[in-house]
């Protein structure tokens, strides 16, 4: 599987769910790629912190921030059981692109109203890839989700009006994700059994057959 975490608004969490979906792939005993297309290279400096920490590698890692991704993707690709793209933001040749390699898109989206306005963009690059290659599958991932407020529990109602489905799972915004990100540490590591932890795997799981 090739999946693509999209979104052309920036701060939705992208790099978080892709390092968490890498690594959780990566306990499950797959092997995993995680391309950064993301000129920060954001998922790369959680790699990096990870190395330098003496941490066990969990999975490869690519930098390829180029709109030659979609020719050079799947290369990576017959290397490893998935290849999870961390998108970059606001930069439509590069979406294009990196639509044209995947298998299957998340569009992470936090639950507001400027989210929800944002994601237009991305449905319309998302429809737009559909018309060249017809198997493209993407759906919603909810993240980052405050479930004390009312646009938090309506987030999934909101989304409904939407041309692309919202996944069951939904991650929701805790400090334990911030703690992972500057730690080099998956949220199992830090706390195996908590709600964090649950929510990547029930994640994953729904995106494993969906992949199917």
């Amino acid at each position: 599987m090739i999946l693509a975490l999209l979104n052309q608004k920036g701060g939705v969490g992208k790099t978080t769910l892709a390092t968490h979906i890498a690594g959780e792939l990566a306990r499950r005993g797959k092997t995993v790629i995680l391309l950064d297309a993301d000129p920060q290279g954001s998922a790369l400096d959680w790699v990096q912190r990870r190395a330098q920490q003496g941490l066990a590698r969990l999975f490869g890692a690519v930098g390829l921030p180029r709109e030659t991704l979609h020719q050079e993707a799947p290369e990576l690709a017959r290397r490893a059981d998935h290849l999870i793209i961390d998108g970059p933001p606001r930069i439509a040749a590069l979406a294009r692109s990196t639509l044209m390699a995947a298998d299957r898109v998340l569009v992470p989206v936090q639950p507001s109203p400027f989210d929800f306005w944002a994601s237009a963009e991305m449905v319309d690059l998302i429809r737009e890839a559909q018309v060249f290659r017809p198997a493209l599958r993407a759906a919603f991932a909810i993240n980052r989700r405050v479930s004390t407020t009312v646009i938090g529990r309506e987030a999934r109602e909101a989304l409904a009006d939407q041309p692309l489905p919202a996944l069951r799972a939904e991650v929701r915004q805790r400090i334990v994700f911030a703690d992972s990100a500057a730690a080099g540490r998956l949220v199992h590591e830090l706390i195996p059994d908590g709600a964090a932890a649950r929510e990547i795997s029930s994640l994953v799981d729904e995106l494993l057959g969906w992949a199917a």
